[in-house]
């Protein structure tokens, strides 16, 4: 099983509608998909139309209390499941930092259900933590939206020194541009601008708009490409998953 990170340090850039969007192409190709929504604000437990709760919390979930397979489920769509955030996940560097082998306990918790899916995507919290660092042994891709603006790409050197700085291997890095307007000339300009492999780590050449079909996504409660598949948006997230599919 591939695991792939939606992951960022700044907020409101994209993250979970390209998990959402990127596991519904997974499993539209035929792909066994797992989403694990580990923001505690659960937007992609929402979109899929699923109650943000998992029993026992966190904790539960982190010392194995409660197997991972019992707290999957379904979605709307074929052959994606997911495993749904909770508000306990605020607490989960928390419950992490008592276990053993504690930067490594989600990849371990992965690997338990390695057998059921070829590909599994996790949708992370925006911040640098003990999650953030499970996430880096678990992961073997983060994918990383920037937001065409100098404070995004600040952020991105952040991210790219913290994955440099983690202990064992690493993952691959890829970024792309999410929202991006190119009617404003700082977007037009940072996204001509930034070298294609920049600071060792590849951008990808497929730019995610910024339209309000995907916006409507929290209203259908669905990927873009369910609902609207021949727009401009379904195309581009399709062009971005060609991109960075595992091989």
């Amino acid at each position: 099983m591939k695991v792939l990170a939606m992951y960022t340090i700044k907020g409101g850039v994209g993250k979970t509608t390209t998990a959402v969007n990127l596991a519904y192409l997974a499993a539209r190709e035929g792909q066994r998909t797992l989403l694990w929504d580990l923001d505690p604000q659960a937007a992609a437990t929402f979109l899929f139309r699923v109650r943000p709760r998992v029993k026992g919390g966190s904790r539960a979930l982190v010392t194995r209390r409660r197997p991972i397979e019992a707290t999957l489920k379904a979605t709307d769509f074929e052959g994606l499941d997911l495993l749904p955030a909770d508000f306990s996940y605020r607490n989960m560097d928390l419950e992490l930092d008592d276990t053993k082998k504690r930067t490594r306990r989600l990849g371990q918790l992965l690997r338990g259900v390695a057998g059921e899916y070829d590909v599994a995507f996790l949708d992370c919290p925006p911040s640098i933590s003990l999650v953030s660092e499970n996430v880096m042994h678990a992961a073997d891709t983060l994918l990383v939206p920037l937001i065409p603006a100098t404070l995004s790409l600040r952020t991105f050197d952040q991210l790219t020194r913290f994955v440099a700085d983690s202990a064992g291997p690493r993952p691959e890095v890829v970024a792309f541009f999410s929202m991006a307007d190119r009617r404003k000339r700082l977007h037009r300009d940072v996204i001509e601008a930034i070298p294609r492999d920049y600071a060792h780590t590849c951008v990808a050449e497929t730019v995610i708009p910024a339209l309000s079909i995907i916006e409507q996504m929290a209203e259908r409660r669905a990927p873009v490409p369910a609902f609207a598949p021949n727009s401009r948006a379904a195309v581009c997230y399709e062009q971005l998953w060609a991109e960075v599919r595992p091989t």
